[in-house]
């Protein structure tokens, strides 16, 4: 008899639930096939290819509870599940599962828990000596009070054992801290609330990382290109980095081997970190599939999901020739696209909480072309010339000169809020003023109607929008005008028009860039 493994998916699709799980899910059933052990899926989306009818041996079309994959796995007898590539969904019945008696494939259920357990994450990260920001746990909004006015606002409040950054937000002051507890508070359930300090401005980076209990073999490092605080299910990100130090990239690179041997990792594990100052934060870590793995896959040019289900199944990366991180010669970079044109007057800030519902991927020999290539993707028309509207928040109006200047340079006519006006002026960058959208003159709203702006730079002034940003941001889906709302987007945004003067963009197999993959 035909021995079967149990694949569990990333149940019904929704924003926050990224379909990349997916992805992972087929790629398991790929390499039992080639292993010859049987495939058994257990998913509850009609929108995905692991529903197929000939993707897997067999299709359980179930939810995705404890009760109906015990009924599975009674009928079927696996000699084993795996959790690890169908998200937060299936990894949330490790422990369950486990204590049933269910043969888990991969990581063990307890370092499962060790990640996602807060108390015991920290006495890892204590143990290995390493960085996270100070936090906390909560119950109620006065313990979280507590919490927040002992670490410094702002606080990062999340609940525990969530997937898409859902209820999470970042607070800046005890008023929202309030409401945003109660909201945190009814997804958490019986788990504790989480309360971190945000470091602000620190680069955010992803990691994602292959192990079969002996060898640990990175598979990318990522860096956003956003700063802290997007959810890495809508950041852009860059492999390779493209900021960083030696030093930093090195450090990265120590903690995620380090954890992993923590972990005992057989199969993928994804670390996200906080750069702030060169000092690296650990934020948190999956011991499971990430959505970043078909980017890192298609980047690299290795089946990351692949390898990790015949390392689950005992085979070892020296034997499947993974031993060393490859670090591409040439740039990839992911973009999230948006459904905000489906939802009139919502207003497209990025934040915490995931927005995203697909990604695209930008590849070329520098960062500028690959940058283009991922908005076009994406649906990013950028200009190659006309008029720019910028407006930013008082922190980012130093930086934002640097942008101001390249587009004047670049034959733009800069038009801006009063504010931005003036901060541009004291560098010699002139600017036509704008008035408030309340004043009723001829206004960004009206620029934009009649097809005379061509791109918008504006990034929020504060956790509460005000009203005219709200407006000028559900303005741009309106009228397809491409827009960036942080300021590390603008300097992307910025290299990527360089490049549409300068330089064609070229077509080629994803083959013939791993050619040369290895430096």
């Amino acid at each position: 008899m035909q021995k079967k493994v149990v694949i569990l998916g990333g149940g019904p699709n929704r924003i926050g639930q990224g379909i990349e799980f997916d992805y992972c899910c087929c790629h398991a059933a790929y390499a039992l096939k080639e292993e010859g052990i049987g495939s058994i899926m257990v998913n509850c989306n009609p929108e995905t290819v692991s529903t197929d009818y000939d993707t897997s041996d067999r299709l359980y079309f179930e939810p995705l509870t404890f009760e109906d994959i015990m009924n599975i796995i009674e009928l079927e007898k696996p000699v084993g599940v795996i959790v690890q590539f169908g998200g937060q969904t299936p990894l949330n019945l490790a422990v369950p599962l486990r204590k049933a008696g269910v043969n888990l494939l991969g990581t063990s259920a307890d370092s499962i828990d060790i990640a996602e357990d807060r108390k015991r994450f920290k006495h890892m990260l204590d143990k290995l000596g390493l960085r996270q920001p100070v936090s906390g746990t909560a119950f109620t909004f006065e313990e979280a009070k507590a919490v927040a006015t002992k670490i410094g606002y702002p606080v990062l409040v999340r609940p525990s054992y969530v997937l898409g950054g859902r209820a999470m937000e970042i607070v800046y002051d005890q008023n929202v801290l309030e409401r945003f507890i109660k909201e945190a508070a009814a997804v958490s359930g019986e788990h504790p609330i989480l309360v971190d300090k945000f470091l602000e401005d620190a680069i955010e980076v992803d990691v994602d990382l292959i192990g079969d209990g002996e060898d640990f073999i990175i598979g990318g490092i990522m860096e956003h290109i956003e700063q802290a605080g997007v959810h890495s299910g809508d950041a852009a990100m860059s492999i390779p980095t493209y900021t960083l130090s030696a030093e930093v990239l090195k450090n990265i690179r120590q903690a995620t081997v380090h954890m992993a041997k923590e972990l005992h990792v057989v199969g993928l594990m994804n670390v996200q970190y906080a750069v702030k100052d060169n000092l690296v934060y650990v934020l948190e870590v999956n011991p499971r599939a990430s959505r970043t793995v078909p980017f890192v896959s298609k980047a690299i040019g290795v089946p990351l999901a692949k390898l990790a289900t015949k390392v689950m199944l005992g085979r070892k990366l020296k034997e499947l020739k993974f031993t060393e991180e490859i670090i591409p010669r040439h740039v990839s970079i992911k973009e999230s696209v948006f459904p905000f044109n489906r939802f009139p007057g919502v207003d497209i800030i990025l934040g915490p909480e995931m927005k995203s519902t697909g990604e695209v991927m930008g590849i070329d020999v520098d960062f500028g072309q690959a940058y283009i290539k991922s908005q076009l993707a994406a649906g990013q028309k950028l200009p190659k010339k006309g008029n720019v509207f910028i407006s930013v928040h008082d922190r980012d109006k130093r930086d934002v000169i640097l942008v101001a200047k390249k587009l004047k340079d670049m034959g733009f006519k800069i038009y801006a809020s009063s504010g931005t006006a003036a901060a541009l002026a004291k560098s010699s960058i002139s600017a036509k003023v704008l008035p408030k959208i309340s004043e009723g003159k001829t206004n960004i709203l009206d620029l934009m109607k009649e097809g005379k702006i061509q791109l918008v730079i504006n990034t929020p002034s504060g956790r509460i929008p005000r009203l005219d940003e709200v407006k000028i941001r559900s303005q741009v889906i309106l009228y397809g005008i491409p827009y960036t709302t942080t300021i590390f987007g603008a300097f992307a945004t910025v290299s990527g028009i360089e490049v549409l003067l300068k330089k064609k963009l070229k077509v080629k197999p994803l083959q013939e860039y791993y050619k040369t993959k290895k430096r």
